[in-house]
């Protein structure tokens, strides 16, 4: 059976309410991607930790998802970015939000000094047709958001890591007019790149 996983992330030092769980959660719920699958999308929040590579994300893996959308937030961006690579390089500069650092400077002493992502592409276009300004990044930062989304693309499988923005704060809009807000339409756009996805999931034999 093709299942397509989506991940989000808890709180970290720096945001302590991240938007990208609610997000994931409210992708994982679209009815679109639950027929299109046959069933409902597998929906994981990591806990911003180096250990939940292996507790919490290692498992999920085990279960051999055909596509994985990644979403996580980028306090200082002003777009939505999709990332195109990840790199096997560990920063000691910045603690987990459990105080702990990478213990080495490369998450796999034998692994590939980077891994690309083929998907990025095609996903940023489905941003940009969902109408978002999306745009194409080559650093996933160094800290879980890097170290989780060089896990998820040793696997083979259509990946593609995805930063938002935090949201804006906005009042409530007026009735019947005003544009909406932002979580929803960072929704609607990532239902499409997760549909891209599970369709590239798909297809692969």
């Amino acid at each position: 059976m093709s299942r397509l996983l989506i991940t989000g992330f808890g709180p970290f030092p720096t945001v302590p309410d991240n938007p990208s769980a609610r997000l994931a959660r409210r992708v994982a719920r679209s009815p679109h991607l639950r027929r299109l699958l046959g069933h409902a999308p597998d929906c994981l929040v990591l806990e911003t930790r180096y250990g939940a590579l292996d507790t919490q994300l290692a498992p999920a893996l085990a279960r051999r998802p055909s596509a994985v959308l990644m979403i996580c937030v980028a306090a200082r961006r002003s777009r939505v970015c999709a990332e195109t690579r990840a790199v096997n390089r560990v920063s000691r500069l910045f603690p987990d939000a459990s105080g702990a650092v990478g213990r080495l400077l490369a998450f796999d002493p034998d692994g590939p000094a980077q891994r690309r992502s083929g998907a990025a592409a095609p996903v940023r276009v489905a941003l940009k047709r969902a109408g978002l300004d999306a745009a194409a990044s080559r650093d996933a930062g160094r800290y879980l958001c890097n170290a989780s989304y060089y896990r998820v693309l040793a696997t083979g499988c259509p990946a593609v890591f995805v930063h938002i923005p935090m949201p804006p704060r906005t009042r409530r809009p007026k009735v019947g007019g005003g544009r909406r807000p932002a979580l929803d339409r960072w929704t609607e756009a990532l239902i499409e790149a997760a549909r891209v996805l599970a369709l590239r999931g798909r297809a692969q034999p």
